[in-house]
């Protein structure tokens, strides 16, 4: 038996090991780009501070490992739980574009000078944090960053669709961190 759970293991192995050269072999490659907070733990329960129902404080985020020639960075924060139709499907909270990439980060309750807000889901260039109801299950929060190849000159009427359009070809790396909530908790 042990022998047998070794071979699948070396089989395995070689599988994961094909699949990632044949992934580099085509161009595909995965930058270590990093999003940190002390605001949670990625994957942990989103204080009320940071809650719509809360204080509303945008977490302060540092970013490290970008590529070589990240000039700015941008931010997409959505509830993946919620489901809106139309083309993006759940709720926006928050996008930011156009943070300075020598900023490293953005502190906790503003954003580094140059920094665009857009337009979430209520229409408001703001922050808006997590909102989900009480119940018995979390929803997942997730903040997508987007390490890019030059700033964007889009309309801070813009929304996610926007965004994305304008980031097209622009994106050098990604990075997620995943927040859960629920009122009451």
């Amino acid at each position: 038996m042990q022998t047998r759970a070794l071979k699948l293991v070396a089989l395995l192995v070689a599988v994961g090991t094909l699949c990632v050269s044949e992934a580099a072999a085509q161009g595909f490659s995965l930058p270590p780009l990093l999003m940190e907070t002390d605001a949670f733990e990625d994957g942990g329960i989103v204080p009320a501070k940071y809650a719509m129902r809360g204080e509303n404080v945008q977490p302060g985020f540092t970013f490290s490992n970008a590529p070589d020639g990240t000039v700015a960075y941008a931010i997409i924060f959505h509830d993946l739980d919620v489901a809106m139709g139309g083309n993006t499907g759940d709720v926006l909270h928050w996008i930011v574009w156009n943070i300075p990439a020598s900023a490293g980060g953005i502190p906790e309750g503003s954003l580094p000078e140059g920094s665009v807000q857009g337009a979430n889901v209520m229409r408001r260039n703001a922050y808006m944090g997590p909102g989900a109801p009480a119940g018995p299950r979390f929803h997942h929060y997730v903040f997508e960053l987007y390490a890019l190849s030059e700033t964007l000159d889009i309309p801070t009427t813009s929304g996610r669709a926007e965004l994305l359009e304008a980031m097209a070809g622009k994106t050098v790396a990604k990075a997620a961190y995943v927040g859960r909530f629920r009122g009451g908790s």
